[in-house]
């Protein structure tokens, strides 16, 4: 169900393929805030560094420790396990005493990088972005193409996919929301009721996306376009698109978005929108199921740039990457323009 999507930069995959994650230090992430944290407050906010560590099991274990529940910690979004990352989570305290962090947490697997203490919870999403740097080993292909295809995405971006992992391994979260949508009983769990949306939406979002690829017209306006704010979730309607606005989809001041399905009338109009119904006419239960469900119509960017994107040659066969991405957004969805990565989990290291 969760098939390859197609290519921005020609139809097949890139020239060239490489191992990602042949260990954690080779897939960094750092999350950045959008905003300054109090120092006050009865929650503390924890910067941790884990190896090779589930977030949800993290969290899970920061509510242990001090003794509240799971849902009095937050964090902004799930980080790959088989990484190095650095990650901020929030305890709600209240008037608990406030547990001996580093004594309690601190194994080779996780490190406590900074502690601060803030009037409210982190929420789901709310970052301002993730500083990556990756390392791909046993690099084999055309090194031109490859270089090409950097110059070209640090110039004009990539289709702003929904990687994978949102979609559960060998697409079981899809295959779960099915059932669930086709008259199956809704699961219990609240996270898992949440995931199975999640991937639900991510998925119908990725087939817009994918028609607007091979029509050739991902990051280019239509008549009817929702535009949505570059840095932003806010978007304004174009029912007519003129050179002014053009221009400010050129400088990526605005993207052209797709549709994140819920409740509500899709914004678009004209000819974006019979696009849309288009896509997505096959697709009515999952709308419903997505309605039901309690989500809202939203808007996501078609087109993702990799801001600072930087690359470099460290051994004949490695190439590094360090780039910067917002919120919400796939480092492996720009990697998969560039080289096919195979991932090296369960593979002998280098």
């Amino acid at each position: 169900m969760s098939e390859e999507p197609p290519f921005a930069y020609g139809a097949e995959a890139p020239p060239a393929t490489a191992l990602i994650r042949c260990c954690p230090e080779d897939f960094q992430v750092v999350e950045e805030l959008p905003f300054s944290l109090s120092g006050e407050g009865e929650h503390v906010w924890l910067l941790l560094c884990k190896r090779n560590t589930n977030t949800v099991w993290l969290a899970r274990r920061l509510a242990r420790i001090a003794g509240v529940r799971s849902v009095d910690v937050g964090y902004a979004g799930l980080k790959d396990r088989h990484a190095l990352t650095t990650q901020w989570f929030s305890v709600h305290l209240g008037r608990k005493k406030e547990p001996n962090w580093a004594a309690e947490l601190e194994t080779e697997a996780v490190q406590v990088v900074k502690i601060i203490r803030h009037p409210r919870k982190l929420r789901r999403g709310a970052l301002k972005e993730n500083r990556f740097r990756l390392t791909l080993r046993r690099l084999q292909g055309d090194r031109e193409v490859v270089l090409r295809r950097l110059v070209q995405i640090k110039a004009e971006g990539v289709p702003n996919y929904f990687g994978p992992q949102r979609f559960g391994r060998e697409g079981q979260n899809l295959e779960q929301a099915d059932q669930w949508f086709a008259g199956g009983r809704p699961p219990k769990d609240r996270y898992l009721r949440g995931l199975l949306l999640s991937a639900a939406r991510a998925f119908l979002f990725n087939q817009v996306l994918a028609e607007r690829v091979r029509a050739a017209h991902w990051n280019q306006p239509l008549p009817g376009e929702a535009l949505i704010l570059d840095g932003s979730r806010g978007f304004f309607l174009a029912e007519t698109i003129d050179e002014t606005l053009q221009a400010r989809v050129r400088c990526f001041d605005c993207h052209p978005s797709g549709p994140l399905w819920g409740r509500g009338s899709l914004p678009t109009l004209g000819i974006t929108r019979a696009f849309e119904e288009k896509v997505l006419a096959d697709f009515g239960l999952w709308r419903k199921g997505l309605e039901e469900g309690g989500l809202k119509q939203e808007r996501r960017s078609l087109r993702l740039m990799a801001a600072d994107l930087e690359w470099s040659f460290p051994a004949d066969d490695s190439l590094r990457l360090c780039f910067r991405l917002p919120a919400g957004a796939y480092a492996t969805t720009m990697l998969r323009e560039v080289v096919g990565a195979q991932e090296a989990i369960g593979l002998s290291s280098p």
